[in-house]
Formats: C-alpha cells, structure tokens, sequence
C-alpha cells in the first residue's frame, strides 16, 4: 500500500471530489460522515474559499476545487509513482501498468500486445480495464489508469496526446456481400441493407448518423450494442456492420470478413489516440509500453482490407 503522505484534509478532499458524497467518502474512508465534513470545512476555512457546490443530492466542485483537485491528483500520482521507483530500488518494485480501453480493442488487440511487451519486460504486471470513450477518459482523470486507448472525434481537456492516427468507419462485410467488390462503400449503399450499429454513444454510430443526416438518409438498424464482441458474431450476409479497423483485423486475416472505407468525410473525421493525464510524466517502463503500442497500431494499420469472394455462399 502507498502511504498516506497527503494531509487528512486533502485526502478527504479527494476523495468526496470522487464520489460527490460526504456519505459515500466517509464510507471509503472508513470514518464518520461528520469527521469528512469537518475537515472539508476546515479546508475551505484554510484557503478562503469555497470548494464545492452543495447539493441536496451531493456535492460537486466548483472552479476552485476543480483546479485544487486536479494538482492533487497530479502530485498524488507522482508520489506513488516515486514510491514504487523507491520500491524498485529494493528489489520489491511492482513493475505496474495500468491501461483503460474501449471495448473494441479489448477483445483481441490488447491482448496481443499485452503479451508481446510481457515477453519483452518478464516480471510486468499489466493491468486493462475496459469501458465506455467517457468512462476511459474518467479513469485517466481519476488517476486510475496511466495509458487510455481511444476513438477521438474532438479535443479532451486535461488529456496529453501521447499518438495519434487517422481511425475512419469502416463497413465490415462478410466476402460474398455484394459491396465486398467494391473499393468504397457509400452511406447511401449501406443503408440499403441491414445495419448491425453501435449504440449513440459509440463514435462509429456518431458519425455515421451524421452523414446521413447530412444527406437526408434515414435506417433501421436489426442489431444495436455498445459491445462489438455481440454484433460480430451476428453479421451475416446481407448485414453490414460499423466498426473500427483494429476491432476486425483478427477476422480479415482469417478471411471471414472484409473491411471497406466509407467516402463520406465524416466517416474519416474519427482519431485514434493514446493519452495520458495532463501534466503526469510517464514512468519509463510506461513509456516503454507507449512505443510498444504505437508500433502495434502501424503495423496493423498496413494490413489488407480482405478480398471479395464473388459468388460464394454466404457464411453460416
């Protein structure tokens, strides 16, 4: 466990900044509810201002405490970072990276090049937590998670760039759909067939229903799920399903499905990023990592997009 080197105002700052709950701090801190306001109150008393905007249903921080918070977190971040350098020296180091995602590279992606840079670094302990692009984010600026990977259609604030690439929506086809001979789909042949989709969170969904709004397109779509890992499975011919280049690169290998680009622009308007907290400087090991996916990311970029099969029967 690191200790608690921040003072007991703090750390209970930080942590109804966390939950936006007196009641739900004092729960986690193991202290009563009264103890977590007093210190709050003292805080505030010691700075002169208020931190937080109180509600009947929590409590959330206001300019100030967002700007207390997010130094807090920051130095937080550096003292544990320190603290396992210290244990590294000792020869008890925890050789720790943690990594959030999005669900489509969940599956497959990451865990190759989880495995690839364990064999690389023997004695890594690699941790991937998957969620929603919003909850991802919230794990970076939680401090909970060093690395994200995540579609990006604009800017995050608090977020570092460490890469990012060009990630268009593809229309991912079983070889025999009728659109598999051709080199780009438009949103307009798409719609003419059953649609597999994201839900509106997903940023394939975003900007696919985009494009049609521009140009007064309307669908229905047969299958709907913020999981990748369920529409796949379900893609049939005739279907067409949105997705990202990486989710399916296991599959057009395989020669189960092929990927074509739309021609729309905001289907090509989507970045693929690795991130990191705004002004959290990366243990060399994680950097290290950084690399390691980035080259991943390009090599799978250079990969085909599968061949048509004319004429064959469609996949069971």
């Amino acid at each position: 466990m690191t200790p608690p080197l921040l003072s007991i105002p703090m750390r209970h700052f930080l942590e109804v900044a966390r939950s936006g709950s007196v009641s739900q701090a004092a729960s986690r801190l193991f202290v009563a509810s009264s103890a977590v306001s007093r210190q709050i109150t003292k805080l505030e008393d010691s700075l002169g201002t208020p931190l937080f905007e109180r509600h009947a249903r929590g409590m959330a921080l206001n300019a100030a405490g967002e700007r207390l918070a997010a130094h807090l977190r920051n130095a937080q971040l550096d003292i544990e970072q320190v603290i396992e350098q210290v244990r590294d020296l000792g020869g008890r180091g925890a050789h720790r990276i943690r990594m959030a995602c999005t669900e489509g590279f969940a599956a497959h992606f990451m865990p190759q090049v989880m495995r690839g840079f364990e064999e690389a670094h023997p004695g890594t302990q690699l941790e991937l937590h998957v969620g929603s692009p919003d909850g991802v984010s919230a794990l970076l600026a939680r401090g909970e998670a060093d690395i994200a990977l995540k579609y990006v259609v604009a800017p995050e604030p608090g977020l570092r760039i460490e890469h990012s690439a060009n990630a268009p929506v593809f229309a991912v086809l079983r070889p025999d759909h009728p659109l598999a001979r051709q080199r780009v789909v438009s949103v307009a042949d798409a719609v003419r067939f059953p649609l597999a989709v994201g839900d509106k969170g997903v940023t394939a969904r975003q900007l696919f229903d985009q494009a049609c709004s521009l140009q007064g397109l309307q669908y229905r779509a047969i299958f709907v799920s913020n999981f990748s890992s369920v529409l796949l499975p379900l893609l049939r011919t005739p279907d067409v399903m949105l997705s990202g280049h990486l989710t399916v690169t296991h599959l057009i290998d395989a020669g189960t499905v092929v990927a074509r680009p739309f021609a729309e622009a905001p289907l090509q308007q989507r970045q693929l990023q690795v991130l990191a907290l705004e002004g959290r400087t990366l243990t060399p090991l994680a950097q290290e990592f950084v690399q390691h996916l980035v080259n991943a990311i390009a090599s799978a970029g250079r990969r085909k997009l599968g061949r048509a099969r004319s004429g064959a029967p469609a996949a069971g």
